[in-house]
């Protein structure tokens, strides 16, 4: 009856039960305003209940695999700066026949800067290794003893010459920053094996950070937990602020710490929807954790002095980048899931990456001796202490180079080319000692199997146990994934 404010009857189980009383229920008087009051905590029920299952799938989504993987965890070795394919693993020698000549019968010569020179050969010359016969240049000597254990793709695209958003589409996908990093998802999606080590480590260049910094492993639109943890890997610990200072007693220390958390977790209780604040809470759970699992993980003392020579740890030109190959098979084999190495830092003078516009064997000298040694020496350990087999390595650029010089007359280095550049795999699942794929006889465009970015994303989460189709996170409307709506698992390169 409007404007008379009944109160509804109590609901009785055992009366509704009974048939000759069924209509009771019925009967009972339901007002409007009770009929909104319940819809509005009905539907703040479901939200609260929607936000609080997605924390907890994000929490103990452990694993998603949808298949056996044949990998339990992935290190990403990357070099910034472009690659030039000719000089390392992209033998051509139409290029020495017609060095010198410019590039005709290919269109309209498109390049970053604007400006192609002439063809020209290989800086370097090179030779076939292995059982398997993979041609590899004398830049990398050391490397070339592992090419029975490599897989090679030889027709990579990519969709930028400009290197941050190529940076950013190999490491997350997307040209935009934003986006989940390749190791956020496998964060989200396969969670930790180890709960006193992050589950992605990052360890950037000693000497810099690389271009586009954390927005290469950032979490993006996941929750906040799945960001990369970059080491200090420049000296003065390998984490900021993780050990207690001298000067602050340890027992107070930890009751702040305490008292912190629990006042942390009171507002991320309050706040559900916050998942910053939760991310935040487990980070200084992680980081007490991690106060006595860091140190013991990076301390490379009780290495063997032939696993430091191996590696070149002492070696005073390429210590610093050998300590962190080393430091990613301690991790790994700790638990962590997924370690990424960058051989290279951010643009500038004098040059810390591959980007080679002036000089391309002056540059590729430099950086080359920072990466064959010791990633060699990664896979030769990993081998060797039956890691591989459960292991997928993987190396990349965000592009190659072109096969001319970047500009007529006594130019000597290379402008950016996305259109076709070399990367390998090495590990389990993969048939070991092939190429796949093929460039045209100059390295200019793919001429067999082009292999774009998501394709090779699809392959490594396919060898992870994951359908790449399948490993989504609901934002802003779109079920958006690694690959975005693209990719193919490389079918021809499992084992």
């Amino acid at each position: 009856m409007r404007g008379t404010d009944h109160q509804r009857q109590p609901y009785d189980e055992a009366t509704a039960m009974r048939d000759d009383d069924a209509t009771t229920i019925s009967q009972t008087p339901l007002l409007r305003r009770h009929f909104l009051g319940d819809a509005a905590l009905g539907t703040s029920a479901i939200a609260l209940a929607w936000l609080l299952e997605r924390d907890a799938r994000a929490d103990t989504q452990q694993p998603v695999a949808h298949f056996a993987p044949q990998a339990k965890r992935l290190i990403h070795i990357f070099s910034p700066g472009g690659v030039s394919q000719v000089d390392t693993f992209d033998y051509k020698p139409e290029l020495e026949r017609l060095d010198g000549q410019p590039l005709t019968g290919k269109g309209d010569i498109d390049t970053f800067f604007g400006r192609p020179g002439n063809l020209r050969k290989s800086y370097y010359r090179f030779a076939r290794h292995g059982q398997s016969g993979q041609w590899v240049s004398k830049l990398f000597p050391h490397l070339a003893k592992c090419v029975d254990d490599l897989t090679f793709i030889k027709s990579m695209v990519t969709k930028s010459s400009s290197h941050t958003p190529a940076c950013f589409q190999m490491n997350t996908g997307f040209t935009m920053n934003g986006f989940p990093s390749l190791g956020a998802w496998l964060s989200y999606g396969l969670g930790t094996e180890n709960e006193e080590l992050p589950t992605f480590v990052v360890l950037p260049d000693p000497r810099g950070l690389p271009n586009g910094g954390s927005n290469n492993w950032s979490q993006g639109f996941l929750p906040a937990q799945h960001q990369g943890v970059a080491f200090r890997t420049g000296g003065n610990g390998p984490i900021a602020h993780l050990k207690t200072p001298a000067s602050v007693d340890v027992s107070h220390r930890r009751i702040g710490v305490a008292a912190l958390l629990a006042m942390n977790r009171d507002v991320a209780t309050a706040h559900p929807d916050e998942d910053a604040l939760l991310a935040r809470v487990r980070a200084y759970e992680l980081s007490a954790r991690m106060q006595a699992s860091i140190p013991e993980a990076v301390e490379l003392d009780d290495e063997t002095a032939e696993t430091r020579r191996l590696y070149g740890v002492d070696h005073p030109a390429i210590g610093g980048s050998a300590r962190n190959f080393l430091l990613a098979r301690r991790l790994v084999e700790r638990g962590v899931r997924f370690v990424q190495i960058f051989n290279g830092g951010a643009l500038g003078s004098p040059r810390i990456n591959w980007d080679a516009h002036e000089d391309v064997r002056r540059n590729h000298d430099n950086q080359g001796i920072q990466l064959d040694q010791p990633c060699a020496a990664l896979l030769t350990d990993l081998k060797r202490r039956g890691l591989l087999e459960d292991t997928l390595v993987v190396w990349s650029s965000e592009f190659g180079r072109t096969p001319f010089t970047e500009a007529k007359g006594s130019g000597l280095g290379r402008d950016h080319h996305p259109d076709v550049f070399t990367t390998w795999m090495a590990g389990a699942g993969l048939k070991p000692g092939i190429s796949y794929g093929e460039s045209d006889e100059v390295a200019y465009k793919p001429a067999v199997n082009p292999v774009t970015v998501y394709d090779f994303h699809a392959t490594i989460l396919h060898l992870l146990g994951i359908d790449h189709e399948r490993l989504t996170y609901y934002h802003n409307g779109i079920a958006r994934r690694l690959t975005n709506v693209h990719g193919h698992v490389i079918q021809d390169i499992l084992a």
